[in-house]
């Protein structure tokens, strides 16, 4: 496990050296739909980093947002990628953007690390080994009623068809906790909920290079990470509610309060 830290915080730190230089500058954006694009800048990161896990690690699986295949062997040697998790706030210059790496092995994740380039903040998890933030250790928040509760949402790539489905979730949120903030990476909200700026954490249809790495560091941090309905976390499926566990059965109630209304 020495050499996947070693490799991958070498990787993800050159990729936050070119992140930090390329967010101020003219961007070259592509969509790969009519809301979710791309720059250079994500494909250039991406082959960075590829090529630092390449060079080490010839015969481990690498699952990436742009480039690599997303359909592994899960017991096999596995890394997931997200070169440029916010990659609509770095397009438009907004400063909340990060890269997310984890390592799997037999079918668990093992290692995972979240760089912020711009915060110049490093979140790192070891499997049984906790988490920390820029080296020190890292924990959840200890606030156990919701409505004293920050949470941290997003909306899925679907959301102009079904805005009044995803709008339902934040509605019954803002009426039992404290408020609810949409700042636009994943990985970055799981991260803040693992040293406790966020209590808890929801969003449908991420996908496993999303949230592996803030997965895994919430959990090391003493947080809970299941789907909506509070059955066992998958990074295949489709929702994803992390927390400090002390909200969690409360946000649980209402999530399945609006699944129970139907999908609009």
């Amino acid at each position: 496990m020495d050499a996947v830290e070693s490799v991958a915080r070498a990787a993800v730190a050159e990729a936050g050296t070119r992140l930090r230089a390329a967010w101020r500058e003219h961007k070259v954006i592509s969509f790969k739909g009519p809301v979710d694009l791309v720059t250079e800048t994500d494909r250039e990161v991406e082959a960075l980093v590829i090529g630092h896990l390449r060079r080490a690690f010839p015969a481990h699986q690498i699952v990436a947002e742009e480039t690599a295949s997303d359909q592994p062997d899960n017991q096999q040697p596995t890394w997931y990628l997200d070169p440029l998790d916010g990659t609509t706030n770095f397009a438009h210059g907004y400063p909340h953007f990060a890269v997310s790496l984890a390592f799997a092995e037999g079918g668990e994740l093992r290692f995972g690390i979240v760089h912020d380039p711009v915060r110049d903040e490093t979140f790192v998890a070891h499997r049984g080994g906790g988490a920390s933030l820029n080296g020190a250790p890292i924990s959840v928040s200890p606030v156990s009623d919701l409505n004293q509760a920050l949470l941290g949402t997003g909306f899925p790539y679907d959301r102009r068809e079904r805005t009044d489905y995803y709008l339902a979730f934040i509605r019954r949120f803002l009426q039992h906790s404290q408020d609810v903030r949409r700042a636009g990476s994943a990985a970055l909200d799981l991260c803040h909920v693992a040293c406790g700026r966020f209590e808890g954490f929801w969003e449908w249809k991420l996908r496993p290079w999303d949230t592996a790495a803030g997965v895994l560091i919430v959990r090391e941090a003493g947080g809970v990470v299941t789907d909506f309905t509070g059955n066992p976390f998958s990074l295949r499926g489709e929702q994803t509610l992390a927390s400090n566990g002390h909200v969690h059965g409360a946000m649980v109630e209402v999530l399945t309060a609006v699944l129970g209304q139907g999908r609009g």
